[in-house]
């Protein structure tokens, strides 16, 4: 068998060649989620000026659909409050207005004189797309949670190939770090509830990965273009997809400022009389592909 492994029915082709970087950062687990604590502790407040694409479908539905990039503000207040504001461009008029306290949130879309309500937390898996869009997913994804109570952590190291230049004479593969957050096991099964993935090369989050119970892939956060922000590094674009929602957002952010004071006013939201009002956690809301094309559910302001 050597003989004809090694003879003339042998073929070589040349591939680009992978080189590690130049410069490699060690840490261990303990002062890694030490930082992100302290990144996560960094942050009180936050006031952003933000472009953000959105774009539905996928494999499911055969196609996608990439919407008009819209300029906006995002705000967090206290850690469960968020505010999204998305204009539509040359200041013609608001596009989208959507806010949460952590437990339930309001999202008005005043050219279609709709607006939807609900708790934070999807209850219908047959929403998909931009309705099924929440809050929390978006502080969630902007603010990396430390571990929690009840919790354990374990970490492995692999490596991950950033983008590379056009002119490239090999490809730089970067060693990381992946820290594995998982629940309190039940006899001897724990569940994974996230993962972060760290870059070696500067021991910032390039990646966070979020599972739901069952154990499948909710959403997927990806860092980059990090900006210093005052004593803050963060990250000036954040892609999150949502793979079982066939959602993705890309949010730019173009300017912001942190840990300012906030008037509680900016985390109200008065939905106006005469406006069609959906409520996401009614069970007929599921079977509803633009709650905004239809006459939704009546619900208190």
């Amino acid at each position: 068998m050597t003989p004809a492994l090694t003879g003339c029915l042998v073929h070589t082709h040349s591939v680009l060649k992978t080189r590690p970087p130049d410069v490699v950062l060690n840490a261990t687990l303990d002062q890694l989620l030490k930082q992100v604590d302290e990144r996560y502790d960094a942050v009180q407040t936050m006031t952003a000026s933000v472009h953000v694409v959105a774009s539905t479908g996928g494999s499911q539905q055969g196609e996608v659909t990439v919407y008009p990039s819209l300029s906006g503000y995002i705000v967090i207040g206290k850690r469960e409050q968020i505010r999204l504001i998305l204009e539509l461009p040359l200041g013609v008029g608001q596009v989208l207005d959507m806010v949460s306290d952590g437990k339930t949130f309001k999202m008005l879309i005043p050219h279609k004189s709709c607006a939807v309500i609900g708790s934070d937390v999807v209850t219908n898996s047959s929403q998909t797309g931009l309705y099924s869009l929440r809050p929390a997913v978006i502080l969630d994804s902007l603010l990396m949670h430390g571990i929690q109570p009840g919790q354990i952590d374990s970490m492995i190291q692999d490596s991950w190939t950033p983008p590379q230049p056009k002119n490239r004479k090999g490809i730089v593969e970067d060693p990381d770090y992946d820290i594995e957050f998982l629940s309190e096991p039940k006899g001897q099964v724990a569940r994974t509830l996230r993962v972060v993935h760290i870059d070696r090369t500067n021991l910032l989050p390039y990646r966070q990965d979020i599972y739901n119970e069952d154990g499948k892939v909710a959403t997927h956060a990806d860092y980059s273009n990090y900006q210093k922000f005052g004593d803050i590094d963060f990250p000036t674009k954040i892609v999150i997809q949502r793979p079982l929602d066939e959602l993705s957002l890309t949010i730019t952010i173009t300017k912001a400022i942190f840990n300012q004071p906030l008037d509680e006013d900016q985390f109200k939201l008065d939905i106006p009389e005469g406006i069609s009002v959906t409520d996401m956690d009614d069970p007929l809301s599921g079977t509803i592909k633009d709650p905004c094309a239809v006459h939704g559910t009546q619900s208190p302001r």
